[in-house]
């Protein structure tokens, strides 16, 4: 049953269980074990990853396959410090091993310590995970020189070693050397979707809509049956020319493409824990019996932080504006500024938050939970579908931006 929870992405329901059977005097064995850490890597909430590493038992901290989950889990729930514990007791490390671990690095946007642990990992455990790892981990952190010098390393470029790249150079907007990797792959190879969505991505974030605008006619005459790509494609487009004020061309893509598309847009969720309950947030979501004191509370945060020189983006808006809205009471009411209200609604000033997102989180919500972590001198992870962001009392974020 837990296995199926973990299938279906139900990796709360999957701890559920363990409480249940918890109480049957159950022990857990390597395989149960996977699930359970599996289920804690997923849902990122480190008080839940301790629950779950206090159950197992202890003879299978010498079992290769469980020690290497538990660094995956460590590091996707943002404790580099316990995922790295885990490495350096390890006696034989295996390619798993570290690639898990530049991996984890990589993901806590802690780029120069996965170059240097790559730069020590044998010659003969290196493969293409590998270098996709150590690549991306470059890519969040913006290690440019880094990641030529390990790419022209490389004897085999596979079109994923190639994709890692280009998506390195799109975050810094480096497009004219991503489009001549593309380039020069194409000669001798069919076209790979991924490269174009990387630098679609570059675009958007650069606000370059005539780059946007050029890469996706391009990727609908390549890929006419790779609708999720495409889909997401015409949402980055589509934000392009939100982000420049353009809604009416904005429009027009997204509710005419992807209405052709016949897709719908994931909507964000995010979810937080406080004393143990995992609570789930929607944006300007009023399910909660206590939804009017969490947006009452959103509301005050985002008072305190125009007080102290927030301005709001509206680029970062993804959809027309209502009459009775503003772009003050669509942004405050994204999930994970709900989720924050949430935490500062149960404690007058929380020193720590921490949250699972599905989507990536947007600009204006990045700059708004810096101020939050420096106003009230808090520590706050957010974990979304691309890496984690630590932020720190100081007002900075550990992606330094680039995310």
């Amino acid at each position: 049953m837990m296995n199926g929870c973990n299938i279906n992405n139900q990796p709360l329901k999957c701890l559920q269980l363990l409480e249940e059977i918890k109480q049957q005097n159950f022990i857990l064995d390597e395989f149960s074990s996977s699930i359970l850490i599996n289920a804690c890597a997923r849902l990122s909430m480190l008080s839940k990853c301790q629950l779950v590493v206090d159950q197992i038992p202890s003879h299978l901290y010498k079992n290769q396959r469980i020690l290497n989950s538990l660094i995956y889990m460590w590091g996707k729930a943002g404790s580099i410090e316990n995922a790295q514990k885990i490495f350096q007791s390890m006696d034989n490390s295996d390619d798993i091993t570290y690639n898990t671990m530049i991996n984890a690095y990589g993901l806590n946007h802690m780029g120069l310590e996965a170059v240097d642990l790559y730069r020590k990992m044998p010659d003969h455990l290196r493969n293409e995970i590998t270098y996709i790892c150590v690549l991306n981990a470059c890519s969040h952190s913006g290690l440019l020189d880094q990641a030529h010098s390990i790419f022209n390393e490389i004897s085999q470029k596979s079109k994923k070693i190639i994709g890692a790249m280009i998506d390195c150079l799109s975050r810094l907007y480096i497009f004219d050397e991503a489009q001549k990797l593309i380039d020069d792959y194409e000669k001798s190879n069919p076209p790979y979707s991924v490269m174009y969505t990387a630098i679609l991505s570059g675009a958007r974030n650069s606000r370059q809509h005539i780059l946007s605008q050029k890469i996706y006619d391009r990727m609908t005459m390549l890929f006419p049956n790779e609708k999720e790509t495409l889909k997401s494609g015409s949402v980055l487009l589509g934000n392009t020319y939100l982000s420049i004020g353009d809604h009416e061309q904005a429009k027009n893509v997204r509710l005419n493409r992807i209405k052709e598309l016949g897709t719908k847009i994931q909507p964000g969720v995010s979810w937080t824990e406080f004393n143990g309950e995992i609570l789930e947030f929607k944006a300007n979501d009023h399910r909660h019996p206590r939804s009017e004191e969490i947006h009452a509370k959103a509301k005050y945060i985002s008072d305190v932080l125009i007080k102290h020189g927030h301005e709001y983006d509206a680029s970062w808006i993804t959809r027309p504006l209502g009459e009775d809205e503003t772009t003050e009471s669509v942004l405050c009411t994204h999930s994970e500024r709900l989720a924050i209200a949430y935490h500062f609604l149960q404690e007058e000033n929380p020193s720590f938050i921490q949250i699972t997102e599905n989507l990536h989180m947007c600009g204006d919500c990045h700059r708004a939970t810096k101020l939050i972590a420096k106003i009230w001198q808090c520590k706050i992870i957010v974990r979304d579908a691309n890496c984690i962001h630590h932020f720190s009392p100081d007002g900075t974020c550990s992606c330094q931006d680039h995310f």
